[in-house]
């Protein structure tokens, strides 16, 4: 079968189409045939040789979507398209290939009113919403902030918390261009950094409230500025670091609300966390109230172009290897 491979933690140069045998169905797990991949920074993070744990050669890919040829039983049974995210690209081979084993646990059926493109891009960005969202306490009326409304996280906390009752669903871009696409898809509570600070925005929005819910999958300067605008009691999830690790804290940005800020590790999330995500996650996009926005697709054999353009091409949505 043809995948795309990190032969060394080099950077785009790393990645080359290879032919790898077709893998084995063991117990517990399904052998599934692709039909699309999501691209994430992650595959970046790790062809840079910035992420722990990770091994080369290593074929990328964190999250896709396919269609079950062996092994899926009666929960699952043959030709039934399915979406999965897991240890897949990171810590064990994933998901640009042909096919890939699948653990049975990690599956989860794609909603007949959804793509396999679409559904492709869901798992990792959705999940880590959710399960970030329950985490943080939210339940309806509360105020979030999700930074990066054109980025995968960003955008599906954004789109989460709006459908699960959210007073305000609020988001930001640095990019005047992208603030305009937000509000011609319906984000009306996006704050353009390029005229506004993060802060003045939240509390223009709020009537100075503030946030309840901070999610951020950022980092920097902007997790900086998130602390700046919580409300009394609020807190914050950092779970991400595109724009960089370090960032500077003024402690009395928690002290002053009796705040409080955690990270998350999706790897390391429980089997029932990620269950109980996906049973939220599915209901919604089968009613419609959520849905995945995807700006460019790339056959595989176009995976280096497709990481670049999502790196630094900095589109809004998701990007997606069809295969």
């Amino acid at each position: 079968m043809r995948a795309i491979r990190a032969e060394t933690f080099s950077g785009y140069q790393g990645l080359k189409l290879v032919e790898l045998p077709k893998p084995a169905v063991t117990d517990g797990k399904v052998l599934v045939r692709m039909t699309a991949a999501g691209v994430t920074p992650l595959d970046h993070t790790i062809l840079s040789g910035k992420f722990h744990g990770s091994k080369a050669p290593l074929v990328l890919g964190n999250e896709g979507a396919g269609v079950v040829e062996d092994g899926g039983g009666t929960d699952f049974p043959v030709g039934s398209r399915v979406m999965f995210f897991g240890a897949y690209g990171a810590f064990e081979d994933g998901t640009d290939s042909e096919w890939v084993a699948v653990r049975k646990e990690d599956l989860c059926l794609i909603p007949d009113n959804l793509d396999d493109v679409s559904a492709a891009g869901i798992p990792v960005a959705y999940l880590t919403a959710q399960v970030a969202l329950t985490l943080a306490g939210f339940r309806a009326g509360k105020t979030v902030l999700a930074p990066a409304i054109g980025g995968s996280i960003g955008n599906a906390v954004t789109q989460l918390a709006r459908a699960l009752g959210a007073k305000h669903a609020m988001s930001s871009t640095t990019n005047h261009a992208k603030a305009e696409q937000a509000k011609a898809l319906g984000f009306n509570e996006v704050i353009d950094t390029s005229l506004e600070k993060l802060g003045d925005g939240v509390r223009r929005i709020t009537s100075g409230y503030g946030a309840d819910i901070v999610i951020d999958g950022v980092g920097g300067e902007v997790l900086s500025e998130a602390l700046g605008a919580l409300a009394l009691g609020g807190n914050v999830t950092t779970l991400g670091y595109s724009a960089s690790r370090t960032t500077t804290i003024d402690v009395t940005n928690l002290i002053v609300p009796q705040a409080s800020i955690r990270g998350l590790n999706m790897f390391a999330q429980p089997q029932a966390a990620i269950t109980n995500a996906w049973n939220v996650i599915v209901s919604l996009l089968k009613s419609g109230a959520i849905k995945p926005i995807v700006a460019k697709t790339f056959p595989l054999v176009e995976a280096v172009d497709a990481l670049r353009y999502l790196i630094e091409g900095r589109p809004f949505g998701r990007v997606v290897l069809t295969i």
